[in-house]
């Protein structure tokens, strides 16, 4: 027997073909998108600043207004912690009543021939004089602060000058005031508008998702 003849094949065992399941027929499942949240950039100068204002001081020096601050007698106040000012002219009610009560008494008793004339006209000026600056009195200086007490001083001299200047601090707290809400109102309307695009993102990312989603029947093969 020729050594090189081709030998017979040797029979392959009948093994049936692996079967594919049907998990192995779904398409991947898509990844996942990264969790969305709502993000906020860091704030930024919505509202531009107020433009500076000149020092205003009264003339003894004891009220100085500035465009934060204003300074009553060596203690400072911030203008966002005020809600108002106002200025009054007030009478000593001490001085007045004993001014006046005293000048009446002595009138009295020297018409009664109780006191001779040079005595009667020294108290008379006396309780002239009392009654005199009890009547001038003073300027009542308050400012109202916000969800605290009442803060008054005592200012000497004319009441328009100090009206004048009450005016000006009344308007420079109603400018600080109002330059304070508008800046929130324009946060508040940014950080809204954060939160809505976080919201659409989160949105269209979770369509996204359900749209590349497999939904049909699984397919399984098999031999019968």
């Amino acid at each position: 027997m020729n050594p090189f003849e081709a030998q017979p094949t040797a029979d392959q065992p009948n093994v049936a073909p692996e079967q594919l399941s049907g998990a192995s027929l779904l398409p991947a499942p898509p990844e996942s998108p990264p969790a969305t949240g709502p993000t906020y950039a860091p704030a930024t100068e919505l509202v531009p600043e107020l433009p500076p204002l000149p020092e205003v001081k009264s003339d003894d020096g004891r009220v100085l207004i500035t465009d934060t601050s204003v300074t009553v007698q060596g203690r400072e106040f911030l203008l966002r912690e005020l809600e108002r000012a106002d200025v009054a002219h007030v009478r000593w009610i001490l001085w007045f009543l004993l001014g006046g009560l005293g000048l009446a008494f002595v009138m009295i008793v020297y018409l009664q021939n109780g006191l001779r004339t040079g005595p009667a006209m020294l108290g008379m000026a006396l309780t002239g004089l009392l009654l005199a600056y009890g009547h001038r009195g003073t300027n009542r200086l308050r400012l109202h602060r916000l969800g605290r007490e009442v803060v008054n001083f005592a200012l000497p001299g004319e009441t328009p000058p100090w009206q004048r200047l009450t005016a000006e601090l009344n308007r420079r707290i109603f400018r600080v005031h109002d330059h304070a809400a508008r800046q929130a109102a324009a946060e508040l309307a940014a950080a809204d508008e954060a939160m809505r695009l976080a919201a659409q993102q989160a949105a269209e990312a979770a369509a996204a998702g359900d749209s590349s989603g497999f939904t049909g029947p699984a397919v399984f093969e098999g031999r019968e």
